[in-house]
């Protein structure tokens, strides 16, 4: 390791860092360059750079906040080192996702939403809901323009100018046409739907002077409130079909008017976008008639209906089976054979159970909830409800009207925009352009969602959406966004935390991901990485190599110094593997298994998988792999798990599309395994997640001074509510809110 020079003024210098397993540690880091932290498991990189560098530099930000923040530092831990100088503002990207909400999605993480938004509200153009047709507010400008397209397409017809005045129920017609006698108006072209059209003007547009157009226009536009409509006269004395016109924001054809838009109008989770059923979330729960019928190779009389085939409900069963065979329903078909018309008469029946008429499966859901206040019913509907997608907004999360507004041509709504996979919304935005006359601030808005959704593409997630809940994310993915987040914020003179951001990633995507850290580097930023990717190590400044063994064998720096240097290092087990002096042997194949049959997952279509079939032996290891986007997770997690616990009625979302599942019934049970946190409490950790603190608190119970106290396992709980701290609840440290900062979390002093 090199000697410090406390001459320079571009480094960070670490003195006698002591965290954790750290054995008094002295270095120095250069600023403004790419560093590699490396090591075994345990050998104390996470101790340096998380709990030393960034917890420091990020406890002498906080410190040049109001007193109001300032007040909690002296009770805040700090890292055990004699002295740190040079550290610059800190920023960890790590791999935990802290979001649990579904309104969260990766469109509000990259605020690429709040770019939409207000791009929405400033460029989209409305489209007419009833006849599908661009609504725009009119001009006198613009009526002029179409008049004189129009009468060059009809022949230079005559033209009647009117406007309309509706009768209030109040006034009688006689009464509203005096009123307009007295402002000069006394000619009624025709009288339709208590609407009077009067006649402003007529002519002919051949010979007609532009300034009586005008005129004319403007008079019909101020007394028919915003509304004209052109009537052009035939040969034969008769009048064609109105042309209409209107200067507010309204469909003159339908009839339909409609609101200004507000970048709220297309925000989920504002009240005034969001859908008025679901308010914003995209799903509601109900019944799933997947779990009422997860079986759909039994008929009718075989049970497909499955909680009919108890005592409690199997009168509806003998109701289902009397009125089938009236109405020459099959009942001894498989549920996946009968007909669309004939799975719609068994779920939604014929009428209410009191004309003697078949009533349907869903009359008797809605029937059991009219009971849900008996703990029983409720039990039982609990069996069947899972969240479905939300049938007023159909997923979207936003009201209707949001949906009529669209960029470009032939254009796209924000919903469309939000379910294209992430590189194909970069390609539509830079094909996108936008029609005069729009502002400055709409070019703005314009060049930062194309560099953002560029950021995106570059560090390997274009194959997700805008509308992907962040709460599904894996730990690499969050980083990913993180780190194109700091780039869209132009940060400089800071120290960038990163931890394993390669993970998850294919080995032909782990450059992208390279050449977005050089980037950051380059803006005058210093990266401190955890890393074990050789090609990421490759691309680093400094490569520092902590070791040389786990825990208590660890905390010392083995080697410090460009990669090239590290071929000549010994006691480094990260230059034996780089180097091939050491390699993982595979281990010999173990006893033969026996064949023990396939899971067949048939016509899988969810995202972007090709209607494939899949077969996966049982009793095996089975890798499924391939480029990032290449639906690995659109398989298992979205269409095999959901579908095998469906088979075995179990609640669950919805299955991804696939045409059918075989080989369930040769598996028990279903887990999935995966990044989500296992405890559901802060006091959650792995010896009580496993049950040994049990068996260890029961020991302290037995003990005889705790049989004097009359103590029992509970005493020795930090769950329970006699062991626990009645400060801090069991957690071992307060929880601060710091309204716009980050909450502080304090070490209990009790």
């Amino acid at each position: 390791m090199p000697p410090l020079d406390p001459s320079r003024a571009d480094a960070i210098r670490i003195r006698g860092a002591r965290q954790n397993n750290l054995k008094n540690l002295d270095l120095e880091i250069r600023t403004n360059e790419l560093v590699v932290v490396t090591g075994v498991s345990g050998s104390g990189k996470s101790s340096l750079v998380f709990d030393t560098l960034y917890a420091e530099g990020q406890r002498r930000y906080v410190e040049t906040f109001s007193p109001y923040a300032r007040q909690f530092l002296d009770r805040m831990d700090r890292p055990v080192v004699e002295a740190i100088e040079g550290i610059p503002p800190a920023i960890a990207i790590d791999q935990t996702n802290p979001v649990r909400t579904s309104r969260s999605t990766v469109g509000t993480m990259t605020e690429l939403n709040d770019h939409l938004k207000l791009l929405f509200a400033r460029a989209a153009v409305l489209h007419c809901r009833g006849c599908g047709r661009a609504v725009i507010r009119d001009t006198v400008e613009t009526i002029r323009a179409a008049l004189a397209r129009r009468s060059r397409d009809a022949g230079d017809p005559r033209l009647l100018i009117t406007f309309p005045v509706a009768v209030p129920e109040n006034f009688s017609e006689a009464e509203i046409k005096g009123l307009l006698a007295g402002q000069g108006y006394t000619r009624i072209h025709q009288w339709r739907s208590a609407t009077l059209h009067v006649i402003q003007d007529r002519f002919r547009w051949s010979a007609v002077e532009p300034a009586r157009v005008n005129d004319a226009v403007e008079a019909a536009l101020k007394m028919g409130h915003g509304r004209l409509d052109v009537f052009p006269q035939e040969e034969a004395g008769g009048t064609a079909a109105p042309w209409r016109f209107s200067a507010a924001l309204h469909c003159p054809d339908c009839d339909i008017a409609y609101k200004d838009p507000s970048p709220s109008t297309f925000s989920f989770n504002s009240p005034i976008g969001a859908c008025e059923t679901c308010r914003g979330f995209g799903r509601i729960i109900g019944v799933d008639y997947g779990l009422v019928i997860p079986n759909a190779t039994l008929s009718l009389r075989g049970g497909a209906i499955k909680p009919w085939q108890t005592d409690s409900y199997k009168e509806c069963q003998t109701d289902l089976i009397k009125f089938a065979r009236k109405r020459a329903i099959p009942i001894d078909t498989p549920w996946s054979d009968l007909t669309d018309g004939e799975r719609a008469w068994v779920l939604d029946g014929e009428g209410e159970w009191t004309k003697n008429v078949w009533y349907g499966v869903r009359r008797f859901f809605a029937w059991l909830e009219t009971k849900a206040y008996k703990m029983h019913i409720r039990v039982l509907l609990s069996r069947y409800r899972s969240y479905t997608e939300c049938t007023a907004c159909g997923g979207s999360r936003l009201k209707p009207e949001a949906l009529l507004w669209r960029l470009g041509s032939p254009g796209a709504d924000i919903r469309e925009l939000m379910l294209k996979p992430i590189d194909r919304t970069r390609e539509f935005f830079a094909r996108l352009t936008l029609p005069p006359p729009l502002d400055e601030a709409a070019d703005l808005l314009l060049g930062e969602i194309r560099t953002r959704l560029g950021y995106l593409t570059e560090v390997g997630l274009g194959y997700l959406n805008l509308d992907r809940q962040s709460r599904t994310l894996s730990g690499g993915e969050v980083q990913r966004i993180n780190l194109t987040t700091a780039l869209g914020t132009s940060l400089v003179n800071t120290l960038f935390v990163l931890d394993e951001p390669s993970i998850g990633l294919h080995a032909r995507d782990v450059g992208r991901i390279v050449g977005v850290m050089q980037r950051l580097r380059d803006a005058g930023n210093t990266l401190l990485v955890v890393e074990h990717d050789p090609k990421v190590m490759q691309a680093a400044d400094r490569l520092i190599d902590m070791g040389p063994g786990p825990g208590e064998h660890g905390g010392e720096i083995v080697f410090d110094g460009p990669l090239a240097a590290l071929m000549h290092a010994r006691g480094s087990l990260t230059a034996d593997y780089l180097l091939h002096r050491r390699r993982v042997e595979i281990p010999p194949g173990g006893r033969p298994r026996p064949d023990a049959g396939t899971l067949r997952i048939e016509g899988a279509a969810e995202h972007n998988l090709k209607n494939i079939d899949v077969e996966i032996p049982l009793n095996r290891l089975v890798c499924v792999t391939g480029v990032s986007g290449s639906g690995k997770s659109t398989l298992i997690h979205d269409v095999l798990y959901p579908a095998l616990r469906r088979a075995h009625g179990k609640p669950t979302e919805n299955p991804g599309r696939h045409r059918g599942l075989g080989g369930a019934h040769l598996i028990d049970d279903v887990i999935m395994v995966d990044q989500t946190s296992i405890g559901r409490t802060t006091r959650s950790n792995p010896a009580s997640y496993v049950g040994a603190f049990d068996a260890v608190r029961q020991m302290f119970a037995r003990l005889p001074v705790a049989r004097e106290r009359k103590y029992t396992a509970g005493t020795f709980s930090f769950n329970s509510g006699n062991g626990r701290c009645p400060a801090c609840g069991g957690n071992g440290f307060e929880h601060v809110e710091m309204q716009f900062l980050s909450d502080v979390y304090l070490r209990c002093p009790d």
